[in-house]
């Protein structure tokens, strides 16, 4: 016996794959929402408005920054043209690149060579951002967002 479809068969199927697409929209944009950091920024315009200048003074200090974890500390070296560059650390925020559950703060000290925080227990393997803002000895402000891969 064959079932004939109607109208009301197709106006169903029809429903039913929006009704679908729409419950995965919505399930994946509050996903995204509640995962959203935050601003880097609380006016894009004004930011944008010194953004160069502030990026070619950076790019003059000449330094190259490189982060490193250890078992117990999290390091890192600013190399500067004539080596170690002691400047100072007004922010060092370590965390993912998705959520700020597990952002950390460093407390950096300056060994001779270069800076060492204690390692946060928060720490764990994969991909983490060290978002620091310093300021030169000639009171340039330095700021940039290093991608770590961490393993353990």
């Amino acid at each position: 016996m064959r079932r004939e479809i109607k109208g009301y068969h197709v106006l169903a199927l029809f429903v039913g794959a929006f009704a679908v697409i729409v419950a995965v929209n919505l399930v994946l944009a509050t996903m995204a929402v509640r995962t959203f950091p935050g601003l880097e920024v609380k006016n894009s315009y004004v930011a944008s408005q010194t953004f160069d200048a502030e990026r070619r003074a950076q790019e003059a200090l000449g330094w190259n920054i490189v982060p490193g974890v250890t078992e117990d500390s999290v390091t890192l070296a600013v190399l500067g043209p004539d080596g170690p560059v002691e400047s100072r650390i007004t922010e060092a925020t370590l965390g993912r690149a998705t959520h700020v559950a597990e952002d950390s703060a460093l407390a950096f000290r300056f060994d001779g060579t270069r800076f060492v925080a204690p390692r946060p227990a928060s720490l764990t393997s994969g991909y983490w951002n060290l978002r620091l803002a310093m300021t030169a000895p000639d009171g340039t402000p330095f700021r940039q967002r290093l991608t770590m891969w961490v393993e353990e």
